[in-house]
Parts: structure tokens; sequence; C-alpha cells
């Protein structure tokens, strides 16, 4: 189990390393995490739902992903409440509060995760377990699922992670050890010191120091990279990407919505060399942007009514009328019709609202989320979303996709307005080359179409090869086999 000192240390990109390192090995690794809280969520083969950050894990390991690696998701839907899926299916909405006291629930979630584990376990040879947030708070650890009691229950060798680029690495370090009941202290067998910049020999004593201090090995210092792509669970750095358009390259903006979800569709379109992507809610931002996509969301009509309030509707119209291709995805799609209607009150107390009116569409929510991979003309991905969308009044049918199954998907009005359900088409290259083609001019001198995929792969060879380098593998091997 990679185990951390706060959140945001490094234990998802760790674990991903590491499924690559012990498949390169020759072993047939597995990742795992009991409890995910996370708006970046991915379907699995079999139309279930867990976080993204497990099913990029299981991309690193080479396997197929499995609600058994993430058995319970938690979305934020608000400051106080989330929706709550279990086994790959929402069971409902819980308030915070009500939910850490789960004593009062019917549902056995422990007992759930366990066995989720338990089944994994059989099929593969090492689990790679990654905990959430820091293994040290200690007001939660009777009702903790995803940290030492889940290491207890697997009866893993626990190496925690600390981020020494944020500063207080000794004591964050020190002070999870040291909060460690006796029971949970003897199963972490090591420490990695994450993010390192500069002279790794300037950290020569500080490892002996550390060492001194928790009476636990150092395992590696890993250096902080900028080199290696690797898709992110959490969307904090999202703001703070380049707003800038560049020259010679066609520049996308996405536009930030309060209730951002699945903010990987776009890591493709960040590496093509092509393309300069970035994200931004500023009416002058969009002006300048030569395509515009509206991402899903967590909350379709919140969202949408925002981006009427800030200007944001009005500048993406006014693009589009200017020559701005418009792209609406999942939510963002729901967003570019007619109107969104929720007369059930699924999302909320708003029961209707304007769209765009770049679609001629109409969307109804619904109680039912649907959830599954899809293979249509230019590839595959996946849905995730709440709600049906169909032509508005007398309009035409003009769908987007033409998926393997015999449905159709989305809503095409020409090469510049569209809309689609699917997830994760821009990983797929025909699609991408159907979206840029009404700027080659600008694309002349930008090379070939770019292969995600491969790209993808790459990158996890490089970060297996960077951990490899800076870790003691042989150490680590040896902490596995001793027990």
């Amino acid at each position: 189990m990679f185990a951390g000192t706060g959140s945001d240390v490094g234990k998802s990109i760790i674990a991903a390393a590491f499924c690559r390192i012990f498949r390169q090995d020759g072993y047939h690794p597995a990742p795992f995490k009991a409890q995910n809280m996370a708006l970046n969520s991915y379907a699995t083969p079999d139309g279930l739902e867990i976080g993204r950050a497990q099913a990029v894990q299981a991309e690193a390991a080479g396997i197929a992903c499995h609600t058994d690696m993430n058995p319970l998701l938690l979305k934020p839907q608000s400051d106080h409440t989330s929706q709550v899926v279990l086994g790959g299916k929402p069971i409902g909405t819980k308030n915070a509060y009500d939910y850490w006291r789960r004593g009062q629930s019917d549902i056995d979630f422990r007992g759930e995760v366990c066995k989720a584990f338990d089944r994994l376990a059989a099929k593969y040879n090492p689990i790679v377990m990654e905990g959430a947030g820091s293994i040290s708070e200690i007001n939660l650890r009777a009702t903790d699922l995803v940290n030492m009691s889940m290491a207890r229950h697997a009866h893993a060798d626990v190496i925690l992670v600390g981020d020494i680029d944020r500063g207080g690495v000794f004591a964050s370090v020190y002070g999870s050890i040291a909060l460690q009941t006796p029971e949970d202290r003897p199963l972490i067998k090591g420490i990695i010191v994450n993010k390192f910049r500069g002279d790794m020999s300037l950290f020569d004593e500080g490892r002996r120091m550390m060492e001194d201090l928790c009476g636990v090995p150092v395992l590696g210092i890993v250096p902080y990279y900028k080199d290696i792509h690797i898709e992110e669970e959490d969307s904090v750095a999202l703001s703070q990407k380049s707003m800038e358009a560049e020259r010679g390259k066609v520049n996308i903006a996405v536009v930030m919505l309060q209730h951002l979800s699945n903010y990987t569709d776009f890591d493709s379109l960040e590496q093509d060399p092509r393309v300069h992507l970035f994200y931004t809610n500023n009416v002058d931002d969009i002006k300048k942007a030569d395509i515009i996509i509206l991402p899903g969301t967590k909350s379709t009509l919140h969202d949408l009514y925002e981006l009427r309030r800030n200007g944001c509707a009005q500048a993406i119209v006014r693009a589009h009328r200017n020559g701005a291709t418009v792209l609406g995805i999942c939510g963002g799609y729901q967003m570019m019709g007619i109107e969104v209607c929720d007369p059930h009150h699924v999302e909320g107390d708003i029961e209707r609202l304007p769209g765009l009116g770049l679609l001629p569409t109409t969307t109804n929510m619904s109680g039912e989320k649907t959830t599954r991979q899809v293979t249509c003309e230019y590839g595959q991905g996946y849905e995730i979303h709440m709600g049906e969308t169909h032509p508005f009044g007398d309009a035409p049918h003009s769908p987007l996709l033409h998926l393997a199954d015999g449905r159709e998907d989305g809503y095409l009005v020409d090469a510049r307005c569209m809309g689609t359900y699917v997830h994760g088409i821009l990983d797929n290259t025909p699609f991408v080359e159907f979206l840029l083609a009404p700027f080659a001019e600008k694309m002349a001198l930008a090379g070939k179409p770019f292969d995600y995929h491969a790209f993808k792969e790459e990158q996890y060879d490089k970060l297996a090869a960077h951990v490899r380098q800076h870790v003691d593998m042989e150490r680590i091997y040896k902490i596995l086999t001793d027990d």
C-alpha cells in the first residue's frame, strides 16, 4: 500500500509507476483503492463506474479496469453532500456527516470493500494498493475504510509517501508514523520522499536523519518531473494552465465550469503539438479560441445558470457566430441545446433553463444514470451521465456518432457545431482529425496526426524508469517477500 502524509503527495502516480514496474518484471499486478473521492470517473467494460485514477493504474498494469479496483466512489455534489457509488452503481446521495457515521447505515461498507479486495487478490499478484489523503486523520480512525484498516485486512506492507516540494516533509512523515496505533505502526515498512527538486546529494544527511527519527528505512527520493505526462486525478492545476492564445497552433478553450468533471477528456489534446489548449471562464479568452469545448459537469443546470450569469454563455454564442467551433461533451452537450429540463428535481430546485441554442435539442433529466463503454466509427469511449437528449420539436435527427450496438449519439449541425455524450472521444485520432480539419492552414507546419494511445504507453514506461532509477527496488522486493 502506498499511503500518504496528505492529499496530493503523489500516491496515485507512484502506484501507477509500480503497476507498470511489476508488469515489466513479469508479475500480474492490479490496482486497488477501497474508497475514492473524485468527480473524474471512468466506465468499466461492463458498464459500471470507478475513479479515473484506478482506471489509469489498470492501464499501466496492462489490464482492463474493474469495480473491484475501486469499490466505493464518492462524487461530491456540494460542500456537504456526495453521490455514493458502490460496486460501480449509484446508491444515493449522502450528507457527509451521515456518511461518516457509518454505524447508522444499513450497508456494510467495510464488508463490501474487503470482499472486493479479496476477489481481486485471488486473481492478481501483487495488488498495488493506494491510501487516501493522510493516514494520520485520527478523528476518522474509527470509520476508516481506505488506509490502515484496509492495510490490516490485506496484510499489506505500507510505504509512506511524503511530498518534500510543499515543505515540512520531516514533520509530516514523523507525525504520520508517530500518530499510528501500536498495532498499525509496524505495518509501515518504508518511506518514499516524493517531488524532490535540486541536487539529490544535498538530502543524504536528511535521509539518515529521517531514518533515525522514524525508525523506518527511506526507500527512495523521487525527483520532481515535468516531462512525463500521466492523467491526473485532481483538477487542482487546471486554472493554472496558460490561457494565452498561441500563433501557429489551433487554440482550444475548455470552459471552466464550477462542477467540471472528467477533465481527462482533454489530456490527449494537451499533448498534441498542433494544439494549444487552455481552461478559462473569461469572456476575452473565449474570444481568442478557434475551438470552444463545453466539458462534462456534475451539475448541468447549476453550471448553465452560472454561464449565463458570468457572460460566458453569450461569449460562446458570439464566438461561434464569428467562426469558432463549439463542441459539447456530456453536460456540455446538454447545455448547447434549446433547453434543459429537470421536472423531477434530479439535480436541484431549477426545473428548466434555456440552453445556448446552438443545437436543436432538448434534455430531460432522469434519476437513472447511464454508464457504459461504447465503440463508434471513430473509436472507443464511455458514457457516464444522467438525462436523455432528443431533437427539439420537429428538428431532424442528425447524430454525431453511430455506435456499434446500433444506437446513435449526439448531434451534428456541421463541422463547427456538435455535441456528444461520449467521454474519451478525443482520445481517438480519427475524431481529433475531424475536429481539427477546418483549421488545416494553421496546422500546415505542425506535423502528422498525434497517436495518443502510443503516447500514453510511452509515458507509463518513462514513469516506471524514473521511479526505478530513484527507488531501491531490491529492497522493496525483499520487503514483499519477507512476509
